[in-house]
């Protein structure tokens, strides 16, 4: 927390006082009482509570003003707020690897259901664009607020083709940034990130993973990615073979090589996730730290009504107990 004022806060040198003060009035209070009447007939002739009890409303009182104090500093505090316009391009990995079983119930739709509750708990104010990609990558769904739009647009099976994470950063990384404004001088945008979901390296030639980073950093774009898969797993393929059709299996371990690569090199986290409960979990965290801004915010009046909430409950006790009230 910061002040606005902060040399009003000398002013918060009267709160001990006033309580030295208290301390010094009770003294005499009580030295006044002990010569008038013995003090083990004052508690007949004035009813009161207890010694311990009796000093609350003081208490109260003294906690106010400090509260009082510190709103005369007016307070600010940092609070996360959703920006208007921020946008997450969801990059997905659709070549042929991801129909492996070791995520069930494929690497794919493990990712899709996972997608799927990460865009219902995504604030309204996001927009949202999907980008599929196997040996080139398409923009399916431009930056939308219409989660609806994206949810259908979702890949559910795979194709028989090879990864070019490259051009799917690039693609994406520039689909983010011209969304926001990036480059418009003198003009402040909101944020952007790209989220890619992928299972393994790059296959086919292609923009190298770490120079797409590289550009996607300059242009003020973090690269999330997200590793699907196990070492161990496997597709099956239909080959055809001196004119027959055969089904051959293929071993498809995740690579998490250049996914971590791009991740450091554009500023972004790495994760992995190895079944689905995991990788929901990771859009969970995903959800917690995208595109949210801290901005400061007086918060003055909460400080004065704290105030006055304690110094009220001093004045209700007070006249209670001390019968101040008829």
């Amino acid at each position: 927390m910061s002040f606005a004022a902060p040399a009003m806060l000398v002013f918060l040198l009267l709160v001990p006082l006033a309580a030295f003060g208290y301390v010094w009035l009770e003294r005499q209070r009580e030295e006044r009482a002990a010569k008038w009447a013995r003090p083990a007939l004052v508690p007949n002739l004035v009813h009161r509570p207890s010694p311990r009890l009796r000093h609350i409303p003081a208490m109260l009182f003294l906690i106010g003003l400090t509260f009082l104090l510190l709103g005369v500093a007016r307070p600010e505090a940092k609070l996360t707020t959703d920006k208007e316009g921020s946008t997450i391009v969801l990059a997905v990995d659709q070549s042929g690897s991801m129909a492996a079983k070791d995520v069930r119930p494929t690497r794919l739709l493990a990712a899709r259901a996972a997608i799927l509750g990460f865009l219902d708990k995504l604030p309204s104010k996001y927009r949202v664009a999907l980008e599929v990609f196997t040996e080139h990558p398409y923009v399916t769904v431009p930056p939308t607020y219409d989660r609806t739009k994206v949810a259908e647009a979702l890949p559910l099976t795979a194709q028989p083709h090879g990864t070019d994470i490259g051009d799917a950063v690039q693609t994406a990384a520039t689909v983010a940034a011209k969304t926001v404004g990036v480059g418009k001088p003198g003009v402040s945008h909101p944020p952007a990130t790209v989220v890619l979901i992928s299972d393994g390296a790059q296959t086919v030639r292609g923009l190298e993973p770490i120079v797409a980073a590289r550009a996607a950093k300059k242009l003020g774009v973090p690269v999330d990615t997200v590793l699907v898969g196990t070492p161990k797993g496997s597709v099956t393929q239909k080959l055809k073979v001196n004119g027959y059709t055969e089904s051959k299996t293929v071993s498809v371990p995740n690579d998490p090589i250049d996914l971590q690569t791009v991740a450091k090199a554009s500023g972004g986290q790495f994760y992995s996730a190895t079944s689905a409960a995991e990788l929901l979990g990771i859009y969970k965290q995903l959800g917690s730290h995208q595109a949210h801004t801290k901005t400061e915010h007086e918060v003055t009046a909460a400080a004065v009504g704290i105030a006055l909430a304690f110094i009220l409950a001093g004045v209700v006790l007070s006249g209670v107990w001390f019968r101040r009230f008829a």
